[in-house]
């Protein structure tokens, strides 16, 4: 009915990471989003391993463990709230582009499952799809996602155990993109999400993502290069890296930086890509993940990349109490994904 987006709602976004997991809870009372709470936990103050593991080339969750996190987070911070949407790591997602002739919505499912079989490196049996159009003037160009069932059915027993409803399971990229780039944005944005296992650039042209590649330099290697040329534990390496990153300290910048740089020219290479298909080109950057919070990040991307740089901050159209405004700003790079997942449950 007309009047149910007038009736107070709340809803919970759940970001599992490699090393951490987040949950943001937000409620909406008619157009007016509200920060309920927020909640963390790492993996190291749980377990001795990360979140996920390596099997078959593919990070597995460990299912009981995740539950057990999401139910002390929950616990700790009060949520009640039940109806969630879980996040999709990018690497456990496969992305492709393709272009369809102009058709029907009736005939567009089984063409894009027809074309589908020559992308997906997986048979179909044994994924789920989805797909969004992104424009559709002489042509249908397809973003294709295809998230692996055995990935589904993890995320439907872990929420099972914690006894939340979920309503649906997202990928990393699309919360991203809806708690970061206003729908009124017309500056094409290269949106640049580097957490502790891989790093994802995705770009984005008017509220449509284009693009999407996942590699796997990211934050964890720039700790352990730190760990290894000073010789040091990866805790303290990780303390470092946050205390300094590209700023203050000569040294931890000389190693840090040449990664940085890797990531830098990933970037480049995809958005050059892009300009040669799209004869469009990338405006700024918005950084995101835990790496957006080492110092000096910001200037170093625009400085070397010449384009406007921002740091991720998914809180910015969200009301929340004014005692935490610096609070928030300075953790939200790390909450995106999660604010993300919470819009959009609000907006079902």
């Amino acid at each position: 009915m007309f009047f149910t987006k007038f009736l107070p709602k709340r809803f919970l976004g759940v970001d599992i990471g490699t090393a951490a997991i987040k949950v943001v809870e937000l409620s909406r009372w008619g157009d007016r989003r509200k920060l309920e709470n927020y909640g963390e936990i790492s993996a190291g103050v749980l377990y001795e391993k990360t979140f996920r593991t390596f099997d078959k080339s593919t990070l597995l969750l460990s299912s009981q463990n995740i539950a057990k996190a999401i139910l002390a987070i929950n616990e700790s911070a009060k949520i009640k709230t039940k109806e969630c949407i879980f996040s999709i790591p990018d690497f456990s997602t496969f992305f492709t582009n393709f272009d369809l002739p102009l058709m029907t919505k009736d005939e567009l499912p089984e063409a894009v499952r027809y074309e589908a079989r020559q992308h997906i490196p997986l048979p179909l049996g044994e994924v789920t799809l989805d797909w969004q159009v992104a424009n559709n003037t002489d042509k249908l160009k397809i973003l294709l996602v295809a998230v692996p069932n055995e990935v589904i059915n993890q995320y439907q027993e872990i929420a099972k155990m914690c006894e939340l409803k979920l309503v649906s399971l997202e990928a990393e990229v699309f919360g991203l993109l809806r708690s970061l780039v206003p729908k009124e944005e017309t500056k094409i944005v290269g949106l640049l999400d580097i957490g502790a296992q891989s790093t994802t650039y995705s770009i984005i042209d008017k509220g449509v993502l284009k693009v999407s590649h996942s590699f796997d330099l990211a934050g964890n290697e720039l700790t352990e290069q730190i760990a290894k040329s000073l010789s040091i534990d990866y805790t303290q390496a990780e303390n470092l890296k946050r205390k300094y990153g590209l700023q203050t300290d000569q040294n931890i910048k000389n190693i840090i930086a040449p990664l940085i740089d890797s990531i830098l020219r990933e970037t480049e290479r995809i958005s050059n890509n892009f300009l040669q298909s799209e004869n469009k080109e990338v405006a700024k950057f918005i950084i995101a993940g835990g790496v957006a919070l080492i110092p000096g990040i910001k200037e170093y991307f625009q400085e070397h990349s010449h384009k406007e740089t921002e740091i991720a901050n998914p809180f910015l159209n969200i009301y929340c109490p004014p005692i935490l405004e610096k609070t928030l700003k300075e953790m939200g790079p790390s909450y995106a994904i999660a604010t993300g997942l919470a819009l959009r449950g609000l907006e079902t």
